[in-house]
């Protein structure tokens, strides 16, 4: 089932196009079954098979800051077109409403599905974990980093020039392990919002 993702750019009239950016990071490793492509102004779209690709997109833009992320989870008409922009369906209907939600929400993101009571469970842990991407230290994010790359924490520390025990404080100021647990979770959800 897939998942479109529609983004918008915050501010987006009245400061730098960030799309074009985001749009080539994307480009070179986001499995996706329609790629990313600017639908509008400062908006784009994709179109995603995997719910926890699309747990790793939304951090990702999270983190980045200046989005808002709307997540649409249900069926899209086939056959699929070539091109994002030129797909229909209830996921890209749900995905519209969900990136108009997140307009007004503080965390700046929503999800919209076929089953809304999942939709809403999969809002609600994304916003937690968007809580968290948004509250890390520059100093956790490269324990995290590296960590979450598979070095362990000794080398990370050796990396970084610092104790392991420094890692290992880093990494739970940035609620590592927190977010490694809720991630599997939010994708369950967003399973489940698809129908």
């Amino acid at each position: 089932m897939p998942y479109v993702l529609t983004v918008d750019q915050q501010a987006g009239r009245r400061g730098p196009d960030r799309v074009a950016g985001v749009l080539r990071r994307l480009a070179g490793g986001v499995p996706t079954v329609l790629p990313f492509e600017r639908t509008a102004g400062d908006e784009f779209q994709g179109v995603l098979a995997d719910p926890a690709v699309v747990v790793d997109v939304v951090l990702r833009l999270v983190r980045e800051g200046g989005w808002s992320i709307g997540v649409g989870a249900g069926p899209v008409q086939t056959p699929l077109p070539e091109s994002t922009r030129a797909g229909a369906g209830p996921a890209y209907l749900c995905a519209r409403r969900a990136v108009d939600a997140a307009e007004q929400r503080s965390v700046r993101l929503a999800v919209r599905g076929a089953v809304p009571a999942d939709a809403g469970d999969a809002q609600a842990v994304l916003s937690a974990l968007a809580v968290v991407v948004q509250r890390r230290s520059a100093q956790a994010w490269e324990a995290i980093e590296l960590v979450g790359a598979g070095r362990t924490q000794a080398h990370a520390a050796a990396f970084l020039g610092i104790s392991r025990q420094a890692v290992g404080q880093r990494l739970a100021a940035g609620l590592w392990e927190l977010e490694r647990e809720l991630r599997p979770t939010a994708a369950r959800l967003l399973t489940r919002a698809a129908g």
